[in-house]
């Protein structure tokens, strides 16, 4: 599995399958047969000076870690409203959680408007947004491509070993650098862009057909 989610958030599914490999964060928490081969987040400093700015604008944050995740301030519907498509509460408040422990992703909660102001003044993080009130934070040139090529690595492949298959915007790296790219007919457009190939819709067998199209299954 690769999925901008946390471990936390995928653990009933990976227990369910018996996945003991995956890339979770966008790449930014990469584990391999149940030990963790890759992690990479944003600097304490760097993020600090994110969260000043958010300060100034009235903007929360939720931090994630592999168990958990925490919100740096109380009351804002968009995080409540964001959290609830994800099937979860609003999170515990603790405004130095990153301080105290690592975090590997930072959700911005501010409109995509808004969000240009971050990306002009913090060129070293990169914002995908997932929900029109939300955007993961990630460090300049993170990517579920680079938590793949961390894995591969790992066991000895090539990215040409590789199918991917995605539908949202922090799926676009990954479809264009692995060997073989499917994004899903109901999938962004960037990501149609970039894939290999263009499965039927989700909901309309697309992903059993495409699989039996590549002989996976």
């Amino acid at each position: 599995i690769a999925t901008g989610r946390a471990p936390f958030m995928i653990a009933n599914l990976l227990e369910e399958l018996q996945i003991d490999s995956y890339v979770t964060f966008n790449g930014q928490y990469v584990v391999y047969k149940g030990e963790v081969i890759y992690t990479n987040q944003i600097s304490n400093d760097l993020l600090t000076n994110v969260l000043q700015f958010g300060a100034t604008r009235n903007h929360p944050f939720v931090f994630l870690n592999e168990r958990e995740m925490i919100a740096s301030q109380e009351g804002f519907p968009e995080i409540e409203e964001s959290l609830a498509t994800l099937h979860y509460p609003y999170p515990v408040i603790n405004a130095n959680y990153y301080l105290q422990t690592p975090v590997y992703q930072t959700l911005l909660f501010a409109t995509e408007k808004e969000q240009v102001m971050y990306e002009q003044q913090f060129p070293d993080v990169q914002f995908v947004r997932w929900h029109p009130y939300s955007c993961d934070m990630l460090p300049k040139g993170g990517s579920k491509a680079v938590g793949i090529q961390k894995l591969i690595a790992h066991i000895g492949m090539e990215m040409n070993d590789v199918i991917a298959f995605g539908d949202g915007l922090n799926d676009v790296e990954m479809l264009r650098e692995v060997g073989f790219g499917v994004a899903m007919g109901n999938g962004h457009k960037e990501a149609k862009g970039v894939a290999s190939i263009v499965a039927g819709h989700v909901d309309e067998d697309g992903l059993f057909d495409v699989m039996k199209q590549l002989n996976i299954i």
